[in-house]
């Protein structure tokens, strides 16, 4: 059910204790905005919406949303924008999945639905998606134990092992409702050697993760969002199953219903709405085979799904229980870097964004990447050390970071990648605009770091006196006072800076 903001609540500042959070998920099939109070750590929701976009049937055979799709999704975002336009910077999330993910023309939306919502779109990776479907499913199940949770989307289809509320396998893989209709129902018939051909390319789809999954194992197999909640409707109105539990054996039925329909523009199952009908064969397919793969005899809906996930992320966001911070760490790990010379690095770099923070305008979310990029430097020298740089910064753009979006590891990669030697020009110029500036102000900010702390000094070492006029760095640091080869890598890197268009003074 919609619900609409009551004009006469009072306002979030007027609440003590409460926070107004607003998620909005840009999905392949979907888009669906959820606004919530959150309230010592639950939330209470104030307005909950969604409409049938249908992304990724937009997508034309040069892999670009076509015209037609776009009008779609602005029109559908015109008219979630008033239920978002008094949440506070930062307190809204707008996040893209499968189809945005796809889509080569993506960002023909995405600046287009940033100038509407006044707020970044992230674009999130397939096991990132994962992660915060399992977060917004497990907040909505009181029980305990080890579950499988399955959310089939428009584009992809989400599997997550987890127990509480943290997960212990996340994939993603490309089954999904609107990509399998144009595959395999596009001409509207509903025919045995239709679903036959659907449900044995899932199962292609499905042998990759079916080992490691069985063995991980689980007690309690659940399903979120429209595809899974649609089939336990149609299946509980026909006596097949229980209200909210889907049967092998009414799924089996189902299906037979389905094809005894022959067409999709004669479908007519109670339970199932007018504007699913057209993507639902093709979701029951994929469900279908997905209870042969796992061997599953019941699944249970369970209402939380994305956009609760987002929402429950952003209550832990930018707090030791940020997901981004126990990823940090992992990496750390996996890739050994040197702690002491990782926190040097990390404070040096701090202390001289402390003193051109006011001139540069940067605020605490740049600094805090500052510090991240900094403690990451050097995980490329797990690779090689020659060119590690350009080795870390591959590895943070293109692995699956929990809690980062496609945007936020781009930046990562970015800081690291630009971190020594020549600045990487080409790769700064090609940036967002809107992160150019303050990116390249926080990498040269992170080369200067990196050298103060050339020497991996056992004691942080003390930071010189930096300042800012336009562009323009002057470092206090003079030759005679220090003989130290610090001084001609200062040096050096005065001449890296003018060749990229910078301008960096010594004395």
């Amino acid at each position: 059910m919609s619900h609409t903001p009551d004009p006469l609540a009072p306002s979030p500042a007027a609440r003590p204790g409460l926070t107004r959070l607003a998620a909005i998920d840009l999905g392949s099939n979907s888009f669906h905005l959820l606004v919530a109070n959150a309230v010592d750590g639950r939330l209470q929701v104030v307005a909950r919406r969604g409409e049938k976009v249908q992304l990724a049937a937009g997508l034309d055979e040069t892999g670009n949303l076509d015209a037609a799709a776009l009008d779609r999704a602005m029109a559908c975002l015109s008219r979630f924008a008033p239920f978002v336009s008094d949440i506070v910077p930062g307190n809204l999330r707008v996040v893209g999945t499968n189809a945005l993910r796809d889509a080569a023309n993506s960002e023909a939306l995405i600046e287009r639905a940033e100038a509407l919502l006044g707020c970044r779109v992230e674009i999130i990776a397939g096991r990132e998606e994962a992660r915060l479907i399992y977060l917004g499913a497990a907040h909505s199940l009181a029980e305990n134990g080890r579950r499988l949770i399955v959310d089939i989307g428009g584009g992809s289809t989400e599997f997550i092992i987890g127990e509480r509320f943290e997960p212990l396998a996340l994939e993603s893989l490309q089954l999904g409702c609107v990509t399998y209709t144009r595959r395999f129902f596009a001409d509207g018939a509903i025919t045995e050697k239709a679903f036959h051909r659907a449900e044995l390319a899932a199962h292609s789809e499905l042998a990759n993760i079916l080992r490691p999954y069985r063995e991980l194992g689980w007690e309690d197999p659940v399903g979120s969002s429209g595809t899974i909640k649609a089939a336990a409707a149609v299946i509980a109105a026909a006596g097949d199953a229980p209200e909210g539990v889907i049967t092998r054996h009414g799924l089996d039925r189902l299906r037979q219903r389905l094809v005894q329909h022959k067409r999709v523009e004669k479908l007519d199952l109670t339970g199932l709405k007018a504007d699913r009908a057209r993507v639902f064969p093709a979701g029951v397919a994929i469900l279908r085979a997905i209870f042969t793969a796992f061997e599953l005899e019941s699944m249970r809906y369970a209402d939380g799904a994305l956009r609760e996930g987002v929402l429950y992320d952003m209550v832990g966001r930018n707090s030791p229980e940020d997901t981004r911070l126990k990823t940090l760490e992992a990496l750390e790990q996996r890739y050994g870097v040197d702690p002491r010379q990782a926190r040097h690095v990390a404070a040096t770099a701090t202390a001289l964004l402390a003193q051109v923070r006011h001139t540069w305008a940067l605020d605490d979310d740049q600094a805090r990447f500052l510090a991240w990029a900094a403690r990451l430097h050097e995980i490329g020298q797990a690779i090689s050390h020659s060119q590690f740089h350009r080795h870390g910064a591959y590895l943070l753009e293109y692995s699956d970071l929990a809690g980062f979006s496609r945007l936020e590891q781009r930046r990562l990669a970015f800081l690291v990648r630009a971190h020594r030697r020549k600045f990487p020009v080409k790769e700064w110029q090609a940036l967002p605009a809107a992160e150019q500036a303050a990116l390249g102000r926080l990498a040269r900010l992170l080369r200067l770091a990196v050298l103060l702390n050339h020497a991996r000094p056992e004691q942080p070492p003390a930071v010189p006196v930096l300042s800012a006029e336009g562009e323009a760095l002057h470092l206090c640091h003079d030759a005679a006072e220090d003989p130290s080869l610090l001084h001609t890598d200062l040096e050096q890197e005065a001449e890296y800076q003018a060749a990229a268009g910078f301008t960096l003074t010594l004395g």
